[in-house]
């Protein structure tokens, strides 16, 4: 049986279809009519989106197919659950997409699993795998777990997932192509991995509670950026760090009014215990720090405040540094993917302030009040070098869909992944 195929022209649809209509079909599948250039990934998606809805589990892309147009189809055809298949266009970009294909599909998996299956360990186990199965032995990997986190002073990550009768982890990963262990770490990653946020004792509604399986976004989406620079040849050594906890209600979980206080010495009260990544991305940030990379990237789904700001389109980009930050917005350009910055200033540090530490971990209003996604870069400022050099923080508005969209299905997106990738291969170079 013939696979079916689609493929793109820039005539009008035939008369029984309409001269307005973006999709016909014939006797070998479907033919998607773009309108022009300007809006053909867009009318990609939402075609990608139709046939996917009509269950159609395997397609050909047939004929003219540039490498932008290819992922956006992939993008809206690769649905949750049972994702169909895609066989590329026969051109110079077949290796290329299917190995970010690949990263894509780990990574939206990943997020769109549920979070009974994915624990803080769990998490960490299928990180580390899939790393190795890509990097072979240039990747090693570490783990801190549960109270080991205490007693090596990760304070964060500890607290935050002490509610949880499963452990709180943190993962570090080594990927070192020369294999000489005093070579220099050339890049960290840090990923938030809250792998379910209830909002602790700050707990949030049912409705915002529902798909809070996606809060370990960032640490999918920094795993899958550096497994598919990787899988490009990357020949620097980078260090993964994922903080990965479950924020739950127990006799034991965390409170409001507690004041952690970090390897580094800042002393945080907590107001809001639903305000719980930057507590754990703040552990991860330090050790990055220790590392001594002059390229920090943190990732993390981690205020409502940049989706209010920049919807479902854009991951906002925050950073201390003019270079980092046009870096990571030039390495967005360059792979299509929409980033965008935001504010941040030294003195977004001072805008949580507490009358008992050095600072609190939000405001205590709903969301955190006014410029919450730039007052959460400025805590995170606090837990890197002193200019904030070299780092650049992601607030991951676009990285799922609650629901299907025209143009996405629902869950995870993967969007970031490449221009982390390139980012990995580029900065500094």
């Amino acid at each position: 049986m013939a696979i079916f195929s689609v493929s793109l022209t820039f005539d009008k649809a035939p008369a029984p279809w309409g001269d307005s209509s973006r999709l016909s079909f014939n006797e070998q599948g479907a033919v998607i009519h773009l309108s022009n250039e300007e809006n053909a990934e867009r009318e990609i998606r939402q075609a990608g989106r139709r046939i996917d809805g009509m269950n159609i589990n395997e397609v050909q892309l047939q004929g003219d197919w540039a490498k932008a147009y290819q992922w956006a189809f992939a993008m809206s055809y690769t649905r949750a659950r049972q994702p169909g298949r895609i066989h590329w266009a026969d051109n110079n970009d077949k290796q290329t997409i299917e190995k970010e294909y690949q990263a894509l599909l780990f990574t939206r998996k990943l997020v769109n699993d549920t979070p009974e299956d994915l624990s803080p360990e769990n998490l960490a186990l299928r990180a580390a795998q899939w790393l190795q199965s890509v990097g072979g032995d240039k990747v090693t990997t570490t783990t801190i777990v549960g109270e080991g986190l205490k007693k090596a002073g990760w304070t964060g990550i500890y607290n935050v997932g002490r509610g949880s009768e499963r452990p709180p982890v943190l993962l570090e990963v080594d990927y070192n192509p020369s294999g000489d262990p005093q070579a220099p770490v050339d890049a960290a990653l840090v990923g938030k991995g809250i792998t379910f946020d209830s909002g602790g004792y700050s707990i949030k509604s049912s409705e915002g509670m529902l798909d809070m399986k996606c809060d370990m976004g960032g640490a999918a989406t920094v795993t899958g950026a550096l497994g598919l620079a990787i899988s490009q040849g990357l020949n620097k050594r980078v260090r993964l760090l994922l903080c990965c906890a479950e924020n739950l209600i127990s006799g034991h979980a965390y409170k409001l009014g507690d004041v952690l206080t970090y390897k580094n010495g800042v002393s945080v009260e907590i107001v809001n215990t639903d305000a719980e990544g930057r507590l754990v991305l703040a552990d991860g940030l330090l050790r990055a720090t220790e590392l001594g990379a002059p390229l920090i990237i943190n990732a993390a789904t981690l205020t409502g405040a940049a989706t209010v700001a920049l919807g479902h389109d854009y991951h906002g980009v925050f950073s201390l540094d003019d270079k980092a930050r046009q870096a990571m917005l030039a390495a967005a350009q360059g792979e299509n993917e929409k980033f965008w910055p935001l504010p941040l200033e030294r003195w977004h540090q001072d805008k949580c302030p507490s009358a008992f530490a050095d600072t609190a971990n939000s405001r205590p209003q709903k969301g955190g009040g006014v410029g919450g996604a730039s007052n959460a870069a400025g805590f995170l400022s606090r837990f890197v070098n002193e200019q904030g050099t070299g780092w650049v923080h992601l607030d991951l508005a676009a990285a799922y869909h609650g629901t299907a969209t025209s143009e996405m299905p629902a869950g995870a997106t993967g969007k970031g992944i490449r221009a982390i990738a390139r980012m990995l291969q580029t900065y500094g170079s």
